[in-house]
């Protein structure tokens, strides 16, 4: 069974952050943990980035994040819904 996850992102982004946030995106996708990631607006000043992925490597793919976030320093960029 497919679960959620779900991402808020900041709307107002500087150069290098947006690059990030794109990587990351593309590295979800590309290790094959979605295939298709959706964009809605939250309010004025979020986007949320939702894609579903597998309930066994929801764990890994939560922690693929979370380093992620981490060592590119987009902790006030991203955070992950719970």
């Amino acid at each position: 069974m497919e679960r959620a996850i779900k991402l808020k992102v900041r709307k107002e982004l500087d150069g290098r952050e947006q690059f990030n946030v794109i990587k990351l995106k593309g590295s979800l996708i590309s290790k094959g943990y979605t295939e298709i990631i959706h964009i809605l607006d939250q309010d004025e000043n979020y986007h949320i980035n939702s894609f579903a992925t597998s309930a066994e490597s929801r764990n890994e793919v939560k922690d693929f994040i979370a380093d992620f976030i981490s060592s590119q320093n987009l902790a006030d960029a991203v955070t992950v819904f719970k």
